[in-house]
């Protein structure tokens, strides 16, 4: 018995007309009315009492059709396992990275795998640590390189990369500009620069300042660090961000003033449990490893 013919049978018996069944699954009447005999001949019992306009299921059809719907959701099932793992058996592994991954040279690693292992096909995807998260959760990319607080366990396996800790961005005149470092609770009455929300450094920086006993008020909120670097440098308030990022960006006229005590971020590269990984991201873990990083 063909499989697909239960298909067929399913929707003549939900529709109980062989016209409106045909179009709905886009084959003549002619065609369904054969494989429908097709299946009761196989089973040796009519299926359907028919009239004139319209059929209804008979007592072995009624009894036939819990089975025909079980066969036909289980092909569907099989079809999709079969698909997901052929996908597996591909070349591709699709790797997030928080948006600074040249600040921190993500990008040299990803580079370095790439040349070495020129028979794997790397896609990379840019994206905040919170929609890396949920990307990884929805099996749309195999690692992610994300940031995590300090006290953030993630859901998922974790391998060290680069730890980093937050400064605070100040007017180069302002009062504390000459500060070797400054606690949380003295930048208080200060208006704040914070990246945009919902992005894990906008989390962060807002939880750093209630862990120092006070709500912030917060001026400006956006995506580049560039905008809180100028903002700040024209008195319009102090940012709060992660040193590595600020390397590499003109932060003339503004001070970086360590944040004492300090508050930690780590950026980890992150998977699933190395039994889901495809062989090819398990070539890129291995590659991880050696790097010898910790």
């Amino acid at each position: 018995m063909e499989i697909g013919y239960l298909n067929e049978f399913v929707k003549l018996a939900e529709t109980g007309n062989y016209l409106e069944a045909a179009d709905a699954l886009y084959i003549s009447q002619s065609t369904l009315s054969r494989h429908i005999q097709n299946i009761e001949n196989d089973l040796g019992v009519q299926l359907f009492n028919r009239t004139t306009r319209r059929v209804e299921l008979n007592e072995f059809g009624k009894t036939f059709l819990p089975y025909a719907k079980q066969i036909t959701s289980l092909k569907t099932d099989y079809t999709h396992a079969l698909s997901t793992q052929m996908k597996h058996q591909k070349n591709n592994i699709t790797i997030g990275c928080i948006p600074t991954m040249t600040q921190y040279y993500i990008s040299e690693i990803l580079s370095r795998f790439q040349k070495e292992h020129p028979d794997l096909m790397l896609n990379i995807i840019g994206a905040d640590s919170s929609r890396l998260a949920g990307l990884l959760k929805a099996d749309q990319c195999d690692f992610a390189f994300m940031r995590l607080s300090q006290n953030d366990v993630p859901e998922y396996q974790s391998y060290p990369y680069f730890t980093d800790h937050m400064v605070a961005v100040v007017p180069g005149d302002h009062p504390l500009a000459s500060s070797k470092n400054l606690s949380l609770s003295q930048l208080k009455a200060e208006p704040f620069l914070f990246l945009a929300e919902g992005s894990m450094m906008y989390t962060f920086a807002l939880e750093a300042c209630q862990s120092a006993g006070f709500t912030p008020h917060i001026r400006f909120t956006g995506h580049r660090a560039e905008n809180i670097i100028d903002l700040a440098r024209r008195g319009m308030g102090v940012g709060l961000l992660s040193r590595q990022p600020l390397m590499e960006i003109d932060t003339e006229g503004v001070n970086l003033i360590d944040i004492v005590p300090q508050f930690t971020t780590r950026i980890a590269l992150v998977c699933k449990s190395e039994q889901t990984l495809t062989p090819a991201a398990r070539q890129f873990l291995k590659f991880y490893k050696a790097l010898g990083i910790n």
